[in-house]
């Protein structure tokens, strides 16, 4: 019979996310242990086989996420100037260096989770640029109008 200490199962069953900054600093401690990450989906999802890359965005750092492709399917909006990207949660194993991976820095996701939904973001004009822009337009106008006058 295995007795679990209650530090360990709330280890097992009650893990928090973790930021990017802590993954990073701290990746010794972490490398080849289970973690909770959660961020935004920045930049394209890279298929690779039966497997993806994705990227995500804590709003401090990016981690590349390493998942089954049939994981990425509901993945709708990738952050861009046009979009704010879905949010997910990974559970995964992280490593300091993967040795699949040619030591990058990663997680290979046991979960992937959608929190959030993307959505567009409408592209807005600003108004000052464009009177100013105008008002130099007509200013250029009225120079290049007096510069004809005056050669004549």
């Amino acid at each position: 019979m295995v007795v679990l200490s209650s530090l360990q199962i709330c280890r097992a069953f009650a893990l928090s996310h973790i930021s990017s900054t802590e993954l990073i600093q701290n990746a010794k401690e972490y490398d080849g242990k289970i973690v909770l990450y959660k961020g935004e989906i920045i930049g394209e999802v890279m298929k690779r086989g039966d497997f993806a890359w994705v990227n995500l965005h804590d709003g401090e750092a990016a981690i590349g996420v390493w998942l089954p492709y049939s994981l990425t399917q509901d993945i709708g909006y990738a952050a861009s100037y046009k979009s704010r990207g879905d949010i997910f949660e990974v559970t995964g194993t992280f490593n300091r260096a993967c040795l699949e991976h040619s030591g990058d820095l990663d997680i290979h996701a046991k979960a992937f989770k959608k929190l959030e939904s993307g959505r567009s973001v409408p592209e807005s004009i600003d108004l000052d640029k464009k009177r100013n822009a105008l008002i130099l337009l007509g200013v250029l106008l009225l120079v290049w109008i007096l510069k004809i006058l005056l050669r004549r």
